[in-house]
Parts: structure tokens; C-alpha cells; sequence
């Protein structure tokens, strides 16, 4: 279920996907963080989803940890590119 925060007038919604990582020795799962951004009044968003991981394409260890890093991600996008 996604999770929506608001920050300096925009709606941040995140969502959680389970992603199995595949090696060549084993599967562990692993999850990432699907970011919306929506301008105020309006269910349009701002920017294509955006599916987000850890740095170097790997997935977040925990569901806590996607989600707290795509809060984070989002907080940033809205300062650096639209505020």
C-alpha cells in the first residue's frame, strides 16, 4: 500500500516492490522504492514513476530501508528541481 508525505506542497507517494535479487550462486530478495510526485491540487505527476534502489542498481535490504531512502529521494527532487 503506498505511503504518501507531504513536503513543501507537494504529495510524495511511495510504494514498495519486492524485487528478487538473482547471483549466480543464489536468490535473496530485495525491494525498491516506486516514487510519484504530485504538484499541489492535482493527480498528475510531476515526473515519470520512478523505481529507486540503492546506489550501484542493488535493492534495498528491508522495506524500511526503500522506503526511508525513497522519502528521502523525493525530498531531494522537489529542492533541487522544483523548488
Amino acid at each position: 500500500m503506498p505511503q504518501l508525505y507531504e513536503y513543501n506542497g507537494f504529495s510524495l507517494q511511495i510504494a514498495i516492490e519486492d524485487q528478487v535479487q538473482r547471483s549466480a550462486c543464489h536468490s535473496r530478495p530485495g525491494y525498491v522504492a516506486v516514487v510519484r510526485i504530485f504538484e499541489p491540487g492535482t493527480a498528475l505527476s510531476r515526473f515519470s514513476t520512478l523505481r529507486l534502489g540503492e546506489p550501484g542498481g542493488r535493492a534495498f535490504a528491508s522495506r524500511n530501508d526503500a522506503l526511508n531512502g525513497g522519502v528521502l529521494a523525493a525530498q531531494r527532487m522537489v529542492d533541487d528541481l522544483l523548488c
